[in-house]
């Protein structure tokens, strides 16, 4: 019987290790804009977020967007856009990437209280369907499509 990693990469997927951080959430690294950053894989967040500190940090080009962001026990936040950004996950690399942004704070906070890394954004359900990903639970393993 063939193993899962072995069927994926046949297929034409690459493989990123995920790390299990303290809350449970899995952390990728992930480059966006040419530069490197810590995110956190979030199937239940629906766009990919990257905090407003971070806006010189990637280069983004932020416009005000209408969109309000709820998530984490805040709703309501003001949000911003950025759209034309590089994203680049191991070997799987998308141009044109839109990514919301908005105040990471309460995520930052709650995992440094769990003494966990504060992370640079989300990763979400966008990517993910672009990228036609499959998680690997067991073995803490992201198999992205290239």
């Amino acid at each position: 019987m063939e193993l899962l990693q072995e069927f994926l990469l046949n297929k034409g997927y690459t493989k990123v290790k995920l790390k299990l951080t303290k809350t449970n959430h899995f952390e990728i690294k992930a480059t966006i804009n040419g530069v490197k950053g810590l995110f956190i894989l979030d199937t239940g967040a629906s766009s990919s977020c990257v905090g407003f500190e971070a806006i010189e940090t990637f280069k983004l080009n932020a416009k005000d967007s209408e969109v309000k962001a709820a998530g984490a026990g805040a709703i309501d936040m003001l949000t911003q856009i950025s759209k034309k950004n590089t994203l680049k996950i191991g070997k799987w690399k998308q141009k044109k990437v839109a990514l919301i942004l908005f105040n990471l704070t309460h995520v930052n906070t709650a995992l440094i209280n769990h003494k966990a890394k504060p992370v640079d954004g989300i990763i979400g359900a966008d990517i993910l369907k672009k990228s036609k990903a499959i998680i690997d639970y067991n073995k803490k393993y992201l198999y992205l499509k290239l």
